[in-house]
């Protein structure tokens, strides 16, 4: 049996960065994911996949989000999708929903990112929040108790084109590694928190 108390406990300071191409690396990914979660019996987490299915670089949260849904990720709730995604025209809603709970969840924020050349096909863990839109110089609230960001292209030109015409194929390689590493730390949360708190119920449905 797993003693969740002792599991990955050598952590290195964030953010964590991986790429699409090292080994092993959705398990390093849901390590650090898992290493930033809260371990309270009664605090829900909702995973915030922000982004718009019609813009290719854009896609990342939704996609995750989707992937996440169909996985029926256990523990977390998931909000934004290719079918309901969020976006800028309501993240503000989104965010006040959350907010207005009677329980308010801890929050992991899912972007899209740019960046430079030889960062492109990056992910990252990180604390604190996720400020969307800054790509595209767009003023958003900031949002997420940590955040995962990926950088699907390169920043400095023409930002919303460059979204627009950001390969597919890196976008849902993405979307795969960081879904399967978000899922795989939630069934370790759920595994940790029956551990710890054996006489509730840690299921929640999505």
């Amino acid at each position: 049996m797993m003693v969740f108390g002792q599991l990955f406990q050598e952590k290195n300071n964030p953010p964590y960065r991986f790429h699409l191409d090292e080994p092993l690396m959705i398990q390093q990914m849901a390590k650090a994911i898992f290493s930033l979660l809260p371990t309270l019996p009664d605090q829900p987490i909702a995973v915030v996949c922000i982004g718009s299915d019609r813009s290719t670089g854009d896609s990342l949260g939704p996609l995750v989000g989707t992937k996440l849904l169909e996985k029926r990720c256990p523990f977390f709730s998931i909000h934004g999708s290719l079918d309901s995604p969020v976006h800028a025209k309501n993240l503000e809603d989104t965010i006040e929903k959350l907010e207005a709970d009677a329980n308010p969840p801890w929050v992991i924020a899912i972007d899209a990112c740019l960046g430079k050349t030889d960062s492109v096909g990056y992910m990252t863990v990180n604390n604190g929040p996720v400020h969307p839109g800054i790509a595209v110089r767009k003023k958003l609230p900031p949002i997420g108790d940590i955040h995962l960001t990926g950088i699907v292209n390169v920043a400095g030109y023409m930002e919303m084109l460059v979204l627009q015409n950001t390969r597919l194929s890196l976008v849902m390689n993405m979307a795969d590694c960081m879904s399967r590493s978000i899922w795989r730390a939630a069934c370790w949360h759920e595994n940790r928190q029956s551990v710890l708190y054996p006489s509730q119920d840690t299921s929640l449905s999505n």
